[in-house]
């Protein structure tokens, strides 16, 4: 209720609607039933009268004026049985009253008529005659807190700073409850814009202060919607990728009052703008999910800016800038092909990646039965017996590609292997084209089967030649999708897609798995669909399948200097690498954090053949941004096969550097790294306007009121009647209020104005 009616309610009810809503209605008469009595002889006296009237008087006048004038007999009735409210009061001074502040950032948002809410909340909250807190003073012993991302007691309001980088509404609350708990406390007063951007719902700490009877009054600051406002949301990102690679991200960018206005993204490393595309902005109020490609061209852990520079007449502008962590690793990463014929693709998939420094494509080829040839291996005991036999053999690699081999090939053991190679180690695996793969390899129903993200469901239809040539083309997705830019930006990219040569395929693959992604599509001269690249996640790793079996047309039937081929190749792979574990795999819960924060670290420790160890000595030898080295234990999570933690205090901004080792006895199962950027934290400017839901529902489901600056001068009535501490049963009287003398008049001014309107007087 606004300021206007609020007043209107009190002035016509004698009482403020908080008394009514707290209070019991009783009656103060001692002769209640007497008075009711002679109350129903009056009205019948008075309707037996008018039954009696000239039967010159119509009908319609009787009914009238016996509804007006048994109107004025039921409010005579009413005052003279004297109703009244029974509302618990507070005792004055024997109670406590808890003020918690918001502290944060987002108080600094000038959003209300220009003046910033932290302000404005000072100036509540100001000492002043018969201002807020002089009229709270009067009835109770205030304590003031300040909260961000912790609560903390203050002297008074002159402390409050608007600094802290998070806001912990639950734990804010939760702290306030427990320190006051051995006194009288009568409530709760909340000032914030209850922008909670904790991991604690509240939905615990309120269902405590509703047991408690502990009412939250709270004053909502802010504005619910910004006129003009453009925010960076999520930045999907991996966590490593290699040097060199052509990144592409999903950026998604919301707006309000900029609907149709172009802007410019620009993405920063160290400094440096490494990419910059210019958009048009969606409707206002809608989210845009903008591919932005950018290569990622020097090792170590780089942190990437992406921002849109701020607009005129935007109220928020930190909000225009997001920040990632993305590892970028120089190492050659193996991936074993193998073919089970002699192909061209074979050799024009290693010419492809050949001057690639970050990319070993092992391969095995079967030249006979029994008999294979092996190329870049590292030494001559790699793959001697064919094909791995082995978890540790074939888990050594990152990635598996399977060319025109047949599934009876593989033992049901190395079947499932392979299946487990993507589930458990989490590695990627690709499936080439070929007479001898797919449904025509006979995969179907096959462990593998399990693992791909199309279904080996088609074959050639009677007629039809076993081979067919299709355009591809990739789809809206493969268009942004890493693994298929072939150009230096999306859209060249998608064009080149276009130009390329036809291709051909023995294997009728049409339908993807649900959950699967397609990539690219082919078109048969006769119009039919083809899947030509599709991908899916399986457990740990990915699968993707590419059934055409000549890519290698595309370098003999284009110009010697277009190096599209190559690019296609490299980008694929690197892909198909991505992402995969090693036997020791750090994770921090957040890259990015605020100074004084702790983080969580995760380590998964597992052996060559990537089954979890348990009770392996982890450490973790941990490089400050100072440049100083402490090392930490980590101790194991009895709950989770192979997991270890340790949680990373941030005490100084700039880049933490871990390393973590694990051992068991003697033998050393593996060693890597993991960062944490701590920087300004910028979490508070995003979803900052006022979330008055969330306040609202503190109140009403405590037993409290929710306020605006401009309604929030009656609080100091409102919170002392309240069932919370001490407090005395008081009675007000409701006989007298404006409203039933007002009705009287109403009642008695319309009869008389009836009747000389009708002639009877």
């Amino acid at each position: 209720m606004n300021a206007v009616l609020e007043s209107i309610f009190a002035f016509l009810f004698k009482y403020r609607m908080v008394v009514f809503e707290k209070g019991d209605l009783t009656v103060g008469s001692p002769w209640p039933v007497a008075i009711v009595a002679v109350g129903v002889a009056a009205a019948t006296m008075l309707v037996l009268a008018y039954l009696r009237l000239p039967a010159t008087l119509r009908r319609r006048d009787r009914v009238v004026l016996t509804v007006l004038r048994l109107g004025v007999v039921g409010v005579l009735l009413i005052v003279l049985l004297r109703p009244m409210l029974v509302v618990a009061t507070v005792v004055p001074q024997e109670n406590f009253l808890a003020i918690l502040v918001d502290d944060s950032r987002s108080m600094r948002i000038a959003d209300l008529d220009g003046r910033k809410r932290g302000d404005v909340s000072q100036e509540l909250l100001s000492p002043g005659e018969r201002g807020l807190v002089d009229r709270l003073a009067e009835r109770f012993k205030l304590r003031f807190f300040a909260f961000a991302g912790s609560t903390e007691r203050v002297d008074g309001i002159e402390q409050l700073q608007f600094t802290g980088s998070a806001t912990h509404l639950a734990q804010a609350l939760e702290r306030v409850r427990r320190e006051l708990d051995p006194v009288p406390l009568a409530g709760v007063v909340l000032l914030s814009d209850g922008a909670d951007n904790s991991e604690t719902a509240v939905t615990e700490t309120l269902l405590r202060l509703k047991a408690e009877g502990l009412p939250v009054y709270a004053v909502g600051l802010g504005r619910e919607r910004f006129p003009k406002d453009i925010a960076l949301g999520r930045v999907e990102t991996p966590r490593t990728v290699l040097e060199g690679s052509s990144l592409v991200v999903e950026l998604h960018i919301a707006n309000t009052g900029f609907g149709g206005v172009r802007v410019t993204v620009q993405v920063e490393s160290e400094g440096r703008i490494v990419s910059s595309q210019e958009i048009e902005l969606p409707r206002s109020g809608q989210i845009a999910t903008i591919p932005i490609q950018f290569p990622a061209s020097e090792p170590g852990p780089r942190v990437f800016r992406f921002h849109v520079p701020p607009q005129l007449g935007e109220l928020v502008a930190e909000n225009n800038t997001r920040e990632a962590l993305i590892v970028v690793r120089r190492e050659r990463q193996k991936i074993l092909y193998f073919e089970g014929e002699p192909r061209f693709e074979l050799k024009f998939v290693r010419r492809a990646v050949a001057d690639d420094p970050n990319l070993q494509v092992v391969a095995l080829l079967r030249t006979a039965e029994n008999k294979f040839w092996r190329g870049d291996v590292d030494d001559a005991e790699e793959l001697a017996a064919g094909f791995p036999k082995t978890r540790e053999e074939l888990f050594a690699y990152r990635g598996l590609i399977i060319g025109s081999v047949e599934a009876s090939f593989f033992t049901p053991d190395q079947l499932r292997m392979i299946s487990e190679f993507v589930s458990q180690r989490g590695g990627g695996l690709l499936m080439l084209g070929g007479r001898k793969a797919f449904t025509e390899g006979g995969y179907a129903g096959t462990a593998i089967a399990d693992v791909l993200p199309v279904l080996l469901d088609g074959s050639m239809g009677e007629g039809e030649s076993p081979v067919v040539e299709v355009r591809i083309q990739p789809t809206p997705v493969g268009s942004s999708h890493p693994a298929t830019q072939v150009a230096s930006s999306i859209d060249e990219s998608t064009a080149r897609w276009t130009e390329l040569p036809a291709l051909t395929t023995v294997n009728v693959v049409r339908s993807v798995k649900p959950g699967a992604t397609t990539l690219l599509t082919g078109a048969a001269e006769g119009g039919d669909q083809f899947i030509v690249l599709a991908s899916q996640r399986y457990g740990r790793g990915k699968a993707l399948a590419f059934p055409v079996q000549d890519s290698w047309l595309w370098q003999m039937d284009m110009p010697l200097d277009d190096t599209t081929h190559e690019t296609f190749w490299q980008q694929l792979l690197r892909w198909l690498v991505s992402g995969v574990p090693d036997p020791v795999d750090v994770v921090a819960a957040r890259d990015r954090a605020a100074v004084g924060s702790a983080v969580p670290v995760t380590a998964v420790v597992a052996d060559s053949a990537y089954l979890e160890v348990n009770g392996a000595e982890v450490t973790a030898t941990i490089t400050t941004p100072a440049g100083t080295e402490v090392t930490n234990r980590m101790e194991w999570n009895v709950e989770t096969d192979g997991t270890y933690q340790m949680s990373l205090g941030v005490k100084e901004r700039g880049l933490y550097k871990m390393r973590v080792e694990a051992r068991r006895g003697p033998t050393l199962l593996g060693e890597n790294h993991g960062y944490v950027h701590a920087a300004e934290p910028v979490d508070e400017f995003f979803d900052a306007e006022l979330h008055p839901d969330l306040l609202q529902r503190l109140a009403t489901e405590t037993g409290g009121r929710y306020y605006t600056p401009s309604t929030v001068s009656g609080l100091p009535e409102d919170v002392q009647y309240t069932e919370s501490g001490t407090t005395v049963r008081e009675e007000m009287d409701l006989w007298d209020m404006p409203i039933i003398f007002l009705m009287l008049v109403v009642l008695v001014g319309t009869e008389w104005g009836y009747r000389r309107f009708q002639g009877l007087v």
